[in-house]
């Protein structure tokens, strides 16, 4: 039992209404809150993403993302992986040791709805990362096949010793 210390007037308060998922779109966003959090069976950790809508009818609106990053599946943990390289790329963060240097950097974020897979919950929002497209800009493009290919095709190059010359090397 709690006691509130003072009488609550629920008549004087808003109640809290259920949030309706944002319609699929793009939308431009950045996370302002994460934590790694323990996953419900006490086996693994997921990262726990908040992510603000930056622009447009929906602004200030809130968006959660969970990435099973420690897992038993690596099925899961690839999953998991591949987004957090997506919020990576979009962010231009390449390289991260810690949630809070993905923070406040806008991107975009595809959002869809699905459908709900467990009976007793209700359809839920899913989401995308991509990079901000600017204008002006041309839009961020990876290196296609071919170019990379082309690359790692082309001879490598030399190695030249670094120490003395051998005896049989030198030139009279």
């Amino acid at each position: 039992m709690a006691h509130f210390g003072a009488t609550f007037d629920a008549t004087a308060v808003e109640p809290s209404k259920p949030i309706e998922l944002l319609p699929p779109e793009r939308y431009v966003v950045q996370i302002v809150a994460s934590e790694m959090r323990a996953t419900k069976d006490g086996q693994g950790q997921y990262l726990w993403l908040e992510l603000d809508v930056l622009e447009g009818e929906f602004q200030g609106r809130k968006l959660f993302d969970r990435l099973n990053l420690v897992n038993s599946n690596p099925t899961t943990v690839e999953i998991a992986q591949r987004t957090l390289s997506a919020i990576c790329h979009a962010t231009g963060r390449m390289q991260v040791q810690d949630s809070e240097e993905l923070h406040l950097v806008p991107m975009m974020a595809d959002v869809r709805v699905q459908p709900s897979k467990t009976e007793g919950y209700g359809p839920a929002n899913t989401l995308r990362y991509l990079p901000l497209e600017r204008p002006g800009e041309p839009p961020a493009v990876a290196p296609t096949r071919a170019a990379i290919s082309a690359k790692s095709s082309a001879p490598a190059p030399v190695a030249r010793p670094t120490g003395p010359t051998p005896p049989w090397r030198k030139s009279a």
